[in-house]
């Protein structure tokens, strides 16, 4: 087994595992070995930092084993610098939501931790993926744990929510099946994703397989106008399901747009682009506005959400290595400072049971030690300078600049509006007199709950003031991307 296959299997074994425990009695012991896998799974990535050559686009860290021998289906797994940072960014996830549900979760907890260990190792397998049907397994494997976390652990309309968020992924879903039949049959009975980024697709074709992989990945991100599924999930959905959701599972959509729509795709990705960026800034303005508007805090992170996830596509469509490069990154800080928001919104909500902002006001005369963890995050969510909010959306910025000024503009208009909503939401959550006896009677974080928010604070510290490691991995990637996609021409 290689490092890619301890990655995707570590987390799984231990979620199989602790399903043998059944019984809540048992519920220390589980919350014990759920850390230990998780902790074990964060640990298993790092050698892919340490050990991942610079300066190259190949594969590394190739696996490959027959699978389906009739259909020509092989395991095949391996990664580049596009892939590289979303595999440490899931494990470490993966930890600080197994710490945040600690003592939240008192019932079926083996259940809980087990859901959320498989649904880590699924979701690293679609990013090592290198073949069309195991990244398809991978891909749609992830909407089970997912579905039985919002419709076990959610809110009063959890199996509304659960549902719809089935639905609307699967249906996606079906037509990039069809896809990649397709390209399996053109490329005369191969599913290696590699070969098909070669194949001499005409231009009619390039824009129907376009279409098939945008309603796969459009849902997943989501992009505006099949975004309405997100805030009724995320405000249904339990912290930790929330939390996975906005860091990692938005990634999914995006990821297979440089996998698969970009590369296999080239002429068609750069025909349809504009309609891509035009959906992605009416995400990043639209989206904002909404978001001002929002009365309950996790239906505007949500929001804030998608508006965020508006600038990775437009940095993947304008075609220039800040742009792509910026996308990426800001995939990797929208996972933890996302991931950050709704974990300090579980931690109010655990303590007043009410997620409307009108029920809280002045929380930082009870909770400061909270409130100055909550501030660093809400900065970031804002695009502060110096947090890791800032450099993946400056670096989209600069690059829709160099491809169009009027572009560039209303992106970054987005950054006022994401300083609007968020700081507003902030100043009246935190700031001011104590407006109720909820509020008065709030004590602050435990060590449970400071310990979760110092990990995510310090990657977001990190990120923002040293963007360096995550930047180099990615830019021979990225230019290699870029320059097929530039040179393609219909045959």
């Amino acid at each position: 087994m290689g490092l890619l296959s301890l990655a995707i299997w570590m987390p799984i074994a231990f979620g199989v595992t602790l399903l043998a425990f059944g019984r809540d009695s048992q519920a220390g012991a589980v919350r014990w070995l759920a850390l230990v896998g998780a902790i074990a799974s964060l640990l298993v990535t790092l050698p892919l930092i340490s050990g991942f050559q610079l300066g190259t686009s190949e594969m590394q860290f190739v696996e490959k084993l027959n699978w389906i021998e009739r259909f020509n289906v092989h395991y095949h797994l391996g990664v580049d610098g596009i892939s590289l940072w979303l595999i440490p960014l899931t494990a470490f996830i993966n930890v600080v939501v197994v710490i945040a549900g600690w003592e939240v979760i008192t019932r079926k907890v083996n259940q809980y931790m087990a859901a959320f260990l498989i649904l880590s190792g699924l979701m690293i397998g679609v990013f090592c993926a290198l073949d069309g049907i195991l990244f398809y397994v991978f891909f749609e494997a992830t909407l089970i744990p997912m579905y039985l976390i919002i419709g076990i652990w959610g809110g009063p309309n959890k199996i509304y929510a659960a549902f719809k968020f089935f639905l609307y992924t699967l249906l996606g879903s079906l037509l990039m099946l069809i896809a990649l039949i397709y390209l399996y049959v053109t490329s005369g009975g191969s599913f290696d994703i590699l070969t098909w980024h070669q194949l001499p697709l005409s231009g009619t074709v390039q824009t129907l397989l376009f279409f098939a992989f945008f309603a796969a990945f459009a849902v997943k991100v989501p992009m505006w106008p099949v975004h309405t599924w997100l805030p009724d999930v995320h405000v249904e959905a339990p912290t930790g399901g929330s939390a996975v959701l906005a860091a990692i599972m938005l990634k999914l959509g995006a990821y297979g747009f440089l996998r698969f729509s970009m590369p296999i795709a080239p002429d068609a990705a750069r025909e349809w682009g504009m309609l891509i960026l035009v959906l992605s800034l009416v995400a990043v303005v639209y989206v904002g506005l909404v978001a001002m508007v929002q009365q309950d805090m996790k239906k505007l992170v949500a929001y804030s959400s998608v508006a965020h996830m508006g600038f990775v596509t437009l940095g993947f469509f304008i075609f220039n290595p800040l742009g792509v490069s910026g996308g990426i990154v800001q995939m990797i800080a929208h996972g933890f400072v996302s991931a950050a928001m709704f974990l300090c919104i579980g931690v109010l909500y655990d303590r007043v049971h009410s997620r409307e902002i009108a029920s809280y006001g002045g929380v930082v005369n009870t909770m400061p030690k909270f409130a100055a963890f909550a501030l660093l995050f809400a900065m970031a969510n804002a695009g502060l300078p110096g947090t890791a909010g800032f450099v993946g959306e400056w670096m989209v910025i600069l690059g829709a600049v160099k491809f169009n000024f009027w572009i560039g503009l209303l992106a970054a208009s987005a950054l006022i509006f994401g300083a609007a909503y968020t700081l507003w939401m902030f100043k009246r959550v935190y700031l001011g007199p104590v407006t109720n006896d909820d509020v008065k009677g709030l004590a602050d974080i435990n060590a449970r709950e400071f310990l979760m928010l110092s990990l995510l604070a310090v990657a977001v510290l990190y990120m923002g003031i040293y963007p360096k490691p995550f930047t180099d991995v990615m830019d021979a990637s990225v230019m290699d991307l870029l320059k097929h996609v530039a040179m393609s021409k219909l045959p």
